[in-house]
């Protein structure tokens, strides 16, 4: 993936004016009863932001024009700040299938007795740190290319031992258009319309 994703985020300031939210997959069947048949084609969710709602001034317009063809439209990846969820508390990791010292990163979402545990790829440096059984564990590195802890050789957690991690991180997207919109609203303010949508990792 390291051909077609930037290890680059959309600029910020303009991100958080974004409209958008996570989307899931869902199929009804209404039956002749009246009862419904839900069908879940997704188990989990892809964010779709518009990120032209955040762009209020030319010189954002012409930031997110660069931006947008530095990465050749649809082309390219990057990274995505979603503010309102961009950071995780005492989250508890997943150990990676097959390997003693290496943890994924997740986001767990809890509501009454239903949990989605979201991967968590795209860590952002400097921001996470990893406890095991709510000690901090100093001897780990965090790739945040993928949001894999590796644990130095003697190090690992023991069998039961639970890992958990405070960290702050982004999504990877694609611009969900090759073209964008624009419109001179004013002397010095611009507007677009530029969709973007999360990629699975």
């Amino acid at each position: 993936m390291a051909d077609d994703f930037d290890e680059v985020q959309f600029p910020t300031g303009i991100a958080y004016g974004s409209a958008g939210g996570p989307e899931f997959s869902t199929e009804i069947v209404t039956l002749a009863s009246g009862h419904e048949q839900r069908n879940q084609n997704w188990t989990y969710p892809r964010e779709r932001w518009d990120v032209g709602v955040g762009i209020k001034e030319l010189v954002h317009l012409q930031t997110v024009l660069e931006f947008f063809m530095a990465r050749r439209g649809m082309a390219i990846g990057f990274r995505f700040k979603n503010h309102a969820d961009y950071e995780g508390t005492a989250e508890e990791c997943e150990q990676v299938e097959g390997e003693d010292d290496q943890w994924q990163l997740m986001r767990n979402y809890t509501s009454g007795s239903r949990t989605l545990a979201r991967k968590i790829t795209k860590p952002v440096a400097g921001t996470v740190t990893v406890y095991v059984d709510d000690v901090e564990e100093s001897a780990v590195s965090v790739d945040t290319t993928t949001g894999i802890i590796t644990f130095e050789t003697g190090s690992e957690p023991s069998t039961g031992e639970t890992v958990t991690a405070d960290f702050k991180f982004d999504i990877p997207v694609r611009f969900d258009t090759d073209h964008m919109s624009l419109r001179l609203a004013d002397y010095d303010a611009g507007e677009a319309t530029l969709p973007i949508r999360e990629l699975r990792q």
